[in-house]
């Protein structure tokens, strides 16, 4: 089974929205992680209510601390555009940076935008992937 890994500075906000969402239209045919390269004690409250608005509940999930480990098996590493390029170690899966807007204190009008990049971006990629 293919494993994508997305990754930003806290996997409070774009990373863990683009695990739910990867997970959810991939229906089993992949796997979608996410981690952070300093993580927060939890999701963005903001993020949570937005994703809610589309039926995905992620209020129990934990923010999670990037390691090597996490990069074993892993098809790509997808960076959410917050300066994590230099972390993901040059490794042999493909990197790629989304240069996604952080939602760390903006508005939910502003949240519901940055979602909504971010489930289109992972439309394309679950499309690539998994057909």
């Amino acid at each position: 089974m293919k494993k994508i890994l997305f990754v930003c500075v806290h996997n409070a906000g774009r990373s863990q929205m683009a695990e739910a969402f990867f997970n959810q239209m991939a229906k089993g045919k992949a796997k979608g992680f996410s981690a952070g390269t300093q993580p927060t004690d939890k999701v963005n409250p903001v993020v949570v209510a937005a994703m809610r608005e589309v039926g995905i509940d992620i209020r129990r999930r934990k923010p999670k601390l990037l390691t090597l480990e996490m990069l074993e098996g892993v098809e790509r590493v997808i960076t959410m555009g917050c300066g994590v390029e230099g972390v993901c170690p040059a490794s042999f899966v493909p990197t790629e940076d989304w240069q996604l807007e952080d939602p760390g204190g903006k508005p939910l009008e502003r949240v519901r935008q940055i979602r909504d990049e971010v489930k289109n971006r992972v439309e394309e990629l679950v499309k690539e992937l998994v057909g």
